[in-house]
């Protein structure tokens, strides 16, 4: 039970302080109770202003939007036009479609297995109220779980389905309004998609004249390393849908899209709390603070010895299986080896004495490893997530701001617990420490 918190640090009412490494799911890019946020906050709420106001100018919207255009991708920030949509990403997602529908006079949309969040359907253009628009859901390259096997073979795959669906070659699935990318899928399973596949998705609905929307919700705001993820591929979307950390950890969503594609009335697809005033203060004195302290640029570097540090404890724990991430976004993805004696019989479908599986043939994901090992990191004083689908992917979400001493408590506190969890499975198993490394392709 928090009752105190700034920074990376929690404390409880038990005393007890904690390191938090989930950030109210990336919301708080800066940590709990940033100077710069509080008194954003402070300030406004001091004036006497309103604190909702709809769709009304006021100086505190002027300010936000001003500072997002100055951190906007350069092939999109001359052409942008800013939509508040309330404060959830899902208001924001549905708002996204509906542009992509009204520029495009087509109802369906394009998303990818594993992305973040469910994309709504939402009404279709001048439809009844019972009327809904399909989503279609195409194999994303993500390694463990496409059907189009790994590596190359998987992204050639998974565009050249994508191609098919967008020419309208695939029965029973008309050419979309739109699609939906996703550069960094967290809250699923935190995967990084291919920079290539990602330029490919981009040219093949550049050519098509379907609008890519790329959904920020949580990569967004420096947490990747860039201060927007598709920034990592050099991809410039049509659509950015904003949410969690843009409103400086107060609820706010917020679409970005060309100015070509404004055709829809202005209040459609919006909450009436789109006219937050202590949400957009915060969120602008959130983007200039990272903007200026380059903090996107110190969460690639540190994000990167992070990776580099907790892959070194999967070369000594197999069990912990897969260590991903782009930045200060990353997943640990404990792994169940398969053991049995019999080919094909294992969990993983592996021949005997392939006890991991290779790339072709991963071992599964074992929830209850990831849910033990987040068990004994907050006996630890260490709060990590899981994922939202994929409840055996450990999610790491800590604050722009964390230090290279406090990452180190981090992951002195992170290997004391995946030494826990092995000491309780050996003892119980007699196997887990002592299995052997994973065979490589």
């Amino acid at each position: 039970m928090p009752v105190r918190a700034r920074g990376l640090t929690v404390e409880g009412a038990d005393g007890r302080r904690y390191l938090d490494c989930l950030s109210g799911g990336g919301t708080l890019a800066l940590g709990h109770n940033h100077p710069v946020v509080l008194e954003a906050v402070r300030k406004v709420l001091d004036s006497g202003a309103p604190l909702q106001v709809l769709d009304l100018a006021t100086p505190v919207r002027d300010a936000f939007v001003a500072e997002l255009l100055r951190t906007l991708p350069p092939g999109l920030a001359g052409r942008a036009r800013v939509r508040f949509c309330g404060p959830a990403d899902s208001e924001a997602l549905t708002a996204a479609a509906g542009l992509a529908r009204a520029a495009t006079g087509r109802t369906g949309v394009v998303a990818f297995t594993a992305a973040c969040h469910d994309t709504p359907a939402g009404p279709c253009p001048h439809g009844g109220p019972g009327d809904a628009a399909p989503v279609t859901r195409l194999p994303c390259p993500e390694g463990r779980r496409c059907p189009f096997g790994g590596g190359e073979r998987e992204a050639e795959g998974a565009a050249r389905w994508a191609e098919s669906v967008l020419d309208g070659r695939v029965p029973g699935v008309g050419r979309p309004a739109g699609v939906v990318l996703e550069a960094v899928q967290d809250e699923e399973a935190v995967v990084v998609v291919p920079d290539g596949w990602a330029r490919r998705v981009r040219r093949t609905t550049a050519d098509r004249s379907i609008p890519l929307i790329a959904d920020e919700s949580h990569t967004g705001v420096g947490r990747t390393g860039a201060f927007w993820a598709v920034e990592h591929s050099g991809v410039t979307p049509d659509v950015m849908v904003l949410s969690q950390a843009v409103g400086g950890s107060l609820p706010l969503a917020v679409v970005v899209h060309r100015d070509d594609l404004d055709v829809l009335p202005r209040d459609a697809d919006r909450s009436t709390f789109r006219g937050n005033q202590l949400a957009m203060a915060a969120g602008a004195a959130t983007l200039a603070h990272i903007r200026q302290n380059r903090l996107a640029r110190h969460a690639a570097g540190l994000g990167a010895r992070i990776l580099t540090r907790l892959r070194e404890l999967a070369g000594r724990f197999p069990w912990v299986g897969d260590v991903r991430g782009r930045g200060l976004m990353i997943g640990v993805e404990p792994v169940a080896p398969d053991l049995d004696g019999e080919a094909g019989t294992g969990p993983s479908g592996a021949p005997a004495g392939a006890p991991y599986g290779c790339a072709r043939r991963p071992c599964p994901a074992a929830a209850g490893l990831a849910a033990a090992l987040q068990r004994e990191c907050l006996r630890r004083g260490l709060i990590v997530g899981l994922g939202a689908r994929h409840p055996g992917v450990l999610r790491l979400l800590p604050p722009l701001t964390i230090t290279a001493e406090q990452a180190e408590a981090v992951l002195d506190r992170l290997a004391d617990a995946v030494e826990a969890v092995d000491a309780v499975a050996r003892h119980h198993t007699g196997r887990a420490s002592g299995l052997p490394p994973c065979p490589r392709d």
